[in-house]
């Protein structure tokens, strides 16, 4: 009768006259994973050179600037408040161009969604709630109509958006003249002071009484009367930290992130595998025309009134923002975080200048070189990722 030997101090059983396996010391190195530096990782992340921006940017202003108020609480709110505005739409441009398109009417739907919101309220009489009701639907509208002729035509979205920039821009004009005989609208500003809708959303700040309760701590500038210099948080800024929470979320923890990502990077690979990439699509360009409908919404009733050249240009800041924060100009790769450091970088440096012996007119040939130098950085982040794949 055969013997069985237990080879315990090996952990197993072997038959007899059969050498025990021996369990490697060292386990083998799969060779598949390749170890990757913290700083080359630090590299590939799309926010990495707005960030880096951001910081030479202010130490640059707190060096020149540092002892002008630029950094107390007024300054900075003042700032700040820039670099909502453009954030704002540089979260539904960012978004958009990581799914492979562009929007270049972003920036007259600012000024056609602010005349939406006036000439009912001003002429019509309308309740402001439902003028703004009324331009955020059409808004959205034209931004699907946007997205439709895109995916229907299968023309670039350049063109597309380009005719309707012409088209809006036009529309604001015209419709302002007809009513207002003149391209600007007011009165606006008294009309939402009495509104639910606008005074709870898009009119004023938040967080008022703990501010009066600094000025009376004495921890913030007070004016003579024991009033605050600063009344409180634009609602602008709110608006801004809460779109990019959302959107930042959506792209990095979402199914519908992952989407955006393989629509931009394959529209066709994304097709294939069941990606509904005309849904996305479409659905990105009404995220951007609400983005410029907020924006403009935010601005009508911090200015109290409308006008025919609201907006102009924003398209292309939103762009740099964009491209400063990383999105590549041909899609698949970006960040929401990035688009939000390149609107700071274009908001400090708007305002900073005038703390300053700088003249202002350097503003435009520093956003064009920051634009440069952005493009050049995200094409050698480009050929990595490639060179990774």
């Amino acid at each position: 009768m055969s013997t069985v030997k237990l080879s315990v101090e090996q952990g197993g059983v072997a038959a007899a006259g059969t050498p025990p396996v021996q369990p490697p010391t060292h386990p083998g190195k799969d060779e598949r994973v390749g170890q990757v530096s913290w700083i080359k990782r630090l590299f590939g992340r799309p926010e990495f050179a707005s960030i880096s921006g951001a910081i030479l940017v202010f130490a640059f202003f707190i060096l020149t600037a540092g002892d002008s108020g630029m950094f107390n609480l007024d300054g900075v709110v003042n700032w700040a408040q820039v670099a909502a505005y453009l954030g704002i739409i540089a979260i539904g441009a960012c978004v958009l161009m990581i799914a492979g398109e562009f929007d270049l009417s972003i920036g007259s739907m600012i000024g056609f969604a602010g005349m939406m919101i006036a000439i009912p309220s001003v002429y019509f009489h309308w309740p402001v709630w439902a003028a703004i009701l009324f331009a955020f639907a059409g808004s959205m509208a034209l931004g699907w109509l946007n997205g439709y002729l895109v995916i229907k035509t299968r023309l670039p979205s350049f063109i597309v958006t380009l005719a309707f920039l012409f088209i809006l821009r036009g529309l604001t004009l015209a419709l302002s003249i007809m009513f207002a005989n003149r391209t600007i609208v007011s009165g606006i500003g008294d009309l939402a002071a009495n509104d639910w809708l606008a005074t709870t959303l898009f009119h004023g700040e938040v967080g008022t009484s703990l501010f009066v309760w600094m000025a009376k701590a004495g921890w913030i500038t007070a004016l003579d009367n024991g009033a605050p210099l600063v009344k409180g948080i634009p609602k602008v800024i709110v608006w801004w930290a809460v779109l990019a929470l959302v959107a930042g979320f959506v792209l990095a923890r979402t199914r519908i992130g992952n989407w955006i990502f393989a629509v931009g990077g394959d529209a066709n690979a994304a097709k294939n595998v069941g990606v509904p990439v005309k849904t996305i699509k479409v659905s990105l360009f009404v995220f951007t025309a609400f983005c410029a409908c907020l924006f403009a919404t935010l601005q009508v009733f911090d200015v109290g009134s409308a006008a025919a050249d609201r907006g102009l240009q924003k398209e292309f800041e939103a762009i740099i923002a964009a491209v400063i924060g990383g999105a590549l100009l041909t899609g698949g790769y970006g960040s929401v975080v990035g688009a939000c450091f390149g609107a700071l970088i274009f908001g400090v440096v708007q305002i900073g200048i005038t703390y300053t012996n700088i003249n202002s007119d350097w503003f435009r040939v520093f956003l064009g070189v920051m634009l440069l130098i952005a493009v050049l950085f995200n094409n050698f982040i480009r050929a990595r990722v490639t060179e990774a794949r």
